[in-house]
């Protein structure tokens, strides 16, 4: 049994600038809530019988009482601010499980239920489908990253060859470069070559030595490096917390929650309302 983890929140930000609009009996933009229904559809069609979609219901998070300059909803548009709801709802009618974020950001709930999920012995894989940097530090194992727009998917080794670091010190290796996704900087002159050979030898941060003549790793400014870091360490700690993403969200209790069995009766209109009656007929035919 596989289980696909959706990140909502890019998928939503996906369609909605790389779509034209659409609108629907309302006369509103639905045009990316209709570009990610047609997303989760193509999953079932391709095999996909065990679905959870993860949004940020509310763009603001914790984090950002942890720092001013972690991501929010200021200035985003309200174009894709109004199509949160309407999509949780839509995919609630197509019979997917939906987890809308509060607190804690769609990402929580990505990590959460991939740990759940892989706890199960029925379980062969979790497929968490989202490109997000930050999910990197759940594969391995059962658990696989997968990057829809360029077909790759990635477990621990593909992760470890595109950052130089293993998973498990992914939220180490942004701290130091910085994540301009989620709005914190990491510290000065830690780049990501850098960043990633002094990791792939200490692992985390706090095994860094603060003196670079201790360091038994090779890097170009070494000394300027240490100092950074010896500078900023408490913001470095920050940012390691900002980038660790929590696994307590409460998604499921059986992973048989997140069997697709096709879509409600509310569907029908719903798809009618959105003028794509293709999605139903898609849907229907993609049911088991």
């Amino acid at each position: 049994m596989e289980v696909f983890l959706l990140d909502g929140t890019y998928e939503l930000f996906r369609h909605y600038f790389g779509a034209p609009p659409h609108r629907d009996a309302d006369g509103n933009d639905r045009a990316a809530v209709v570009g990610v229904l047609g997303s989760v559809v193509r999953l079932f069609e391709e095999g996909a019988t065990h679905i959870g979609v993860a949004t940020d219901h509310v763009v603001e998070s914790f984090r950002n009482d942890l720092w001013p300059g972690y991501k929010s909803s200021a200035g985003m548009e309200e174009g894709i601010l109004s199509q949160f709801l309407p999509l949780e709802d839509s995919l609630t009618a197509l019979g997917v499980r939906v987890w809308p974020m509060d607190d804690l950001e769609a990402d929580d709930a990505l990590a959460s239920a991939a740990i759940q999920a892989a706890e199960d012995p029925e379980v062969t894989r979790v497929v968490i489908a989202t490109p997000d940097k930050d999910l990197g530090q759940c594969v391995g194992g059962k658990v696989v990253q997968f990057d829809r727009q360029r077909r790759e998917m990635r477990d621990a080794a593909a992760v470890e060859e595109r950052f130089g670091v293993p998973p498990v010190s992914i939220p180490d290796y942004l701290a130091l470069t910085g994540d301009s996704a989620d709005g914190f900087p990491g510290l000065k002159g830690w780049g990501a070559k850098s960043s990633s050979t002094v990791l792939a030898r200490y692992g985390h941060i706090e095994a860094i030595p603060l003196d670079p003549s201790e360091w038994d790793v090779t890097v170009r400014g070494a000394a300027r490096l240490a100092t950074a870091l010896a500078d900023g360490y408490d913001e470095a700690m920050l940012f390691r917390d900002l980038a660790t993403l929590r696994t307590s969200a409460p998604v499921f209790e059986s992973v048989e929650e997140l069997r697709w069995t096709g879509p409600t009766p509310e569907f029908e209109a719903l798809a009618e309302h959105l003028r794509s009656p293709g999605l139903l007929t898609r849907a229907l035919a993609a049911a088991p």
